[in-house]
């Protein structure tokens, strides 16, 4: 019978009483070792087992149209990363009062992608390797690994290394999602010590690592990463293969049937869905151990680490031992606590855990902004195994020689009510028996990593009770402190946790400086006036305009992102709104290099008043709607709904024979302001009417909606709203690509001749795609050929299927259109699976005569453009939209 959680945290030993003349050290709190959750007893010696527990049977809704339909899951589970992947955390009450052992329910789960489907009769015959710098390579299946080789079990302590990161987030958005305080859980695991395998492989003089990779096959290869060969050959370190977790067969999304776990360190070195073992003289070169897990310097930015691959590849920044943490978990987050009747003490409760083994030593608390502190009494339930010599679940407790510390332990503390009613927060942090201590202040890295700095609840007095805010919630879920102070205009990294001490009318905020990057040439004075700007509103030398001050880009129109029409078609003008609108700080850091000036006021008053363009100079009026150097407004004529989340917006030009005036493969801006704070929201979209077609412009957009995991789509969202009728504004054309017919095509001003175009496309990329592939097509006397490999979740996500199906209808000496799709139904005839380099190396091998027109999701595209170089590709072959 599982026992009351609460008595597994309370004190068992009262503190020894100093007499106030007697002038020595006060006695430490006691440790604990007396508290179990369930137990056993083997020779008067009482170990904590699992807490009740249940094989979920039902795949819940949101998983039934993902690639993960096969895996029944814990409702409760908090998701981090939306639907898919599977990515969640338990509440933090619930993880906290199982206990110790942590059920494989509300265990938490790190997936990168779909979880591999396995099937109970091929669970005996799954294979695995240990192979590289071996003299003996070795192929098992879990049957021998199982009947061969020694089995042990012990209880270890699973962290991700995004722990706590919404903290991070909230002080500055990092690359990773957010994780709150509940991306830690412990469990019994049986299975081989890995040291056997490798040992038995007889690794080779040279061998230093040993890489692990996983059957999760994702966009940048299959999962893996390495750990240090005499890691794994150290007993201390306790690495093992597992294939039981709790006494059972190891769930889906915990690595059914076998995993690696590498105890002390950070849980992406625990590959599961285990494949292969490689002994290496060098680290893992996988894209998930190089570009995943590591704690880049606080100063690198999003930015800067995306354009230096350097920071990557520097192992000196690789995550292995975890960091000192800790969290409270009591008092909860909103708790309230009476004054009025109550009890006079509240025991304070939490968890801490160290890294690499090291025993945490004191937790200590502070209710005065960490002038003094309060040494917390702690339970180390692992020690309980380490004295019992027995048999559990297949395996042997082999615990007794080993000193090492793999698991979390349980704080606790007695606080004087009335102290928590004097006091603004409570503060909490843990020390290891390196004197490894949590610091004060946050270390904000851009993947969010290793996040522990001192754990902070605040305290409100409301009326007769208290209030207890934890510092965040995980995903989108909102409250915390954090958000409060942040949303008051609070400096949340200005050392006082952006809050100052305001006397007995409690605490200010200490508002926050806007983070602008400079954009100004220090120590230009230049005045530049209207005549001066005028002369430069060409493509030889185009000045142009962001906040009254005057950069050249005529040194960056080769390079620029968006071709050097992009720059031409600013010539001469304030493109403050589009500029800030679309580009990162790291544009706006390069921008110092290109300023040459300041408009004088007579230019910035005159480059204020709108320019109209309704008539020609004729009289008559546009033929053509777009203008490149300025925005010009259409009306919404219609929506049509295409399906739950994409929309044709067809707008109505300024007459019924004016054409939009696009060039083939060239796209549009638009632009939108917010409702609320007027800013201006513009992207870029390539349209699907025809460049013939007179009156309407069509534009294919998905909305991407906010969930309660992620925010959606400004500008999706902002054009779904809108009423029919409602203006809006377009400026174009804009790219570097123009397909001009026949093969002969310009990238970036140079002209190029192809023969083939191979065009690679998924989800809404398809647009800038079909453009292209429909002027070849409708020009039957245009010799070129396409072959178009379109890839989508569902037949339904296809878009312009109908249309891109009717042009290669009639044309099948010249197109290919192909589809593949990674939740295919039954009857699906087409191809399965994602597009990868092998689909596009056997249905388009490498051509010196060919282009690939490549235009989809982030990941596609990184995927794509490695596989091609991979292949002998040329970057001038490969245009990305």
């Amino acid at each position: 019978m599982m026992e009351d959680p609460d008595a597994f945290h309370q004190d068992k030993h009262s503190r020894d009483v100093v007499e106030k003349h007697e002038q020595l050290p006060p006695t430490p709190p006691s440790t604990d070792d007396n508290a179990s959750t369930t137990s056993t007893q083997s020779d008067d010696v009482e170990i904590p087992l699992p807490p009740p527990t249940y094989v979920p049977s039902r795949v819940l809704d949101q998983d039934k149209k993902t690639p993960d339909a096969h895996v029944p899951r814990d409702p409760r589970l908090i998701r981090l990363t939306g639907v898919h992947p599977f990515n969640v955390e338990a509440p933090l009450s619930a993880l906290f009062n199982e206990g110790f052992l942590t059920s494989p329910e509300l265990f938490y789960v790190r997936n990168h992608g779909a979880v591999p489907e396995v099937k109970e009769s091929d669970i005996p015959d799954w294979e695995f390797s240990v192979e590289g710098l071996v003299e003996r390579p070795l192929s098992l299946t879990l049957r021998q690994l199982i009947a061969e080789y020694e089995q042990k079990t012990c209880p270890i302590t699973l962290v991700c290394a995004g722990n706590r990161r919404k903290e991070q987030n909230q002080v500055r958005k990092s690359k990773g999602f957010s994780w709150g305080s509940a991306g830690v859980s412990t469990a019994l695991f049986t299975g081989v010590a890995m040291a056997d395998l490798i040992r038995k492989a007889r690794p080779k003089r040279k061998a230093r690592y040993v890489c692990m990779e996983g059957a999760d096959k994702l966009p940048n290869g299959f999962y893996g990463t390495s750990v240090k060969l005499n890691w794994v050959m150290d007993p201390n370190r306790g690495m093992m293969l597992a294939h039981k977790m709790n006494g059972e067969m190891l769930r889906p999304d915990h690595g059914k049937p076998l995993r690696a776990v590498i105890p002390g360190q950070i849980g992406g070195r625990s590959v599961k869905w285990l494949k292969k073992l490689i002994v290496t003289s060098e680290p893992s070169d996988n894209w998930y151990h190089i570009y995943d897990n590591r704690v880049l310097p606080t100063m690198v930015s999003p930015e800067e680490s995306a354009n230096n691959p350097k920071w990557w590849t520097d192992d000196r920044y690789a995550i292995y031992d975890l960091s000192t943490n800790s969290a409270a978990v009591y008092p909860a987050h909103e708790e309230q606590l009476s004054l009025v009747g109550g009890p006079a003490s509240y025991v304070a409760k939490g968890y801490a855990y160290g890294g690499g083994g090291r025993r945490v030593t004191r937790v200590e608390l502070s209710l005065d902004k960490g002038k003094s502190w309060r040494l917390a009494t702690i339970q180390y339930p692992e020690d309980k195994y380490r004295d019992a010599e027995q048999h559990l679940y297949g395996g042997r407790l082999d615990m007794s020689w080993r000193e090492s510390c793999f698991c979390w332990c349980f704080w606790s503390l007695n606080v004087p009510v009335a102290d928590l009613a004097s006091s603004k927060d409570l503060l909490v942090r843990a020390m290891d028996e390196s004197m490894n201590i949590q610091p004060r202040d946050m270390y904000w890295n851009v993947l969010g990593m290793m996040n522990n700095p001192w754990f902070r609840v605040t305290i409100s007095r409301e009326g007769d009770f208290l209030r207890f805010e934890h510092p965040t919630q995980p995903a989108l879920m909102p409250g915390g402190w954090m958000e409060r102070v942040k949303k008051a205009g609070g400096n949340l990294a200005n050392g006082y946790w952006g809050e100052k001490l305001g006397g007995e009318d409690g605490e200010e905020t200490v508002p926050e400086a806007a983070k602008e990057v400079p954009m100004k040439k220090a120590g230009l004075s230049r005045s530049i006036t209207i005549d001066e700007l005028r002369k430069h509103d060409n493509e030889n030398d185009p000045w142009f305009v962001i906040n009254n001050e005057v950069y050249s880009g005529t040194s960056f129109m080769k390079d620029h992102p968006g071709g050097a029409q992009s720059i031409i078609s600013a010539a001469g003008l304030d493109t403050t709104d589009e500029f800030m609108a679309i580009h990162s700080e790291t544009a706006k850091s390069m921008m110092p290099g290109y300023h040459i000036g300041t408009l004088d006021a007579v230019a910035q008053k005159t480059l204020s008043e709108p320019e109209m363009h309704t008539v020609s100079s004729s009289g008559e009026p546009e033929p053509t709607f777009l203008r490149s150097r300025t925005w010009t407004t259409a009306q919404l004529h219609s929506k049509q709904i295409i399906s739950s989340d994409t929309r044709i917006f067809r707008f109505r030009l300024a007459h019924e024979g004016q054409t939009v005036g696009l060039p083939i493969g060239q796209h549009l801006m638009i632009r939108l302001r917010d409702p609320v704070s007027r800013e201006a929201i513009i992207r870029s979209y390539t349209p699907i009417s025809d460049p013939q077609q007179t009156g309407y412009l069509d534009v294919l957009v998905k909305v991407y909606f906010d969930t309660t995991a992620a925010k959606g789509g400004r500008m999706s969202q902002a054009l779904d709203a809108l009423p029919i009728g409602h203006g809006v504004d377009f400026k174009g054309p804009i790219g570097k690509f123009e397909y001009l017919g026949h093969g002969l095509c310009t990238i970036s001003g140079t002209e190029r001749r192809v023969r083939k175009f191979v065009m690679i496309c998924a989800g809404s990329g398809v647009t800038p795609i079909f453009q292209v592939f429909r002027a070849v097509m409708k020009d039957s006397s245009d010799p070129t050929t396409c072959t178009v490999l379109n890839g989508n979740r569902l037949v339904e996500d296809i878009l312009c299927k109908e249309d891109l199906d009717a042009l290669a209808r009639g044309n099948e000496g010249r197109a290919r259109v192909l589809y593949t799709l990674t939740k295919a139904a039954d009857d699906w005839q087409g191809l399965r699976g994602r597009i990868d380099g092998k689909l596009v190396e056997k249905h388009c091998p490498r051509d010196e005569e060919s282009l690939v027109l490549i235009c989809g999701p982030e990941a596609l595209e990184k995927t794509i453009h490695i596989a091609l170089r991979q292949q002998g590709w040329e970057d001038d072959q490969l245009l990305f939209f």
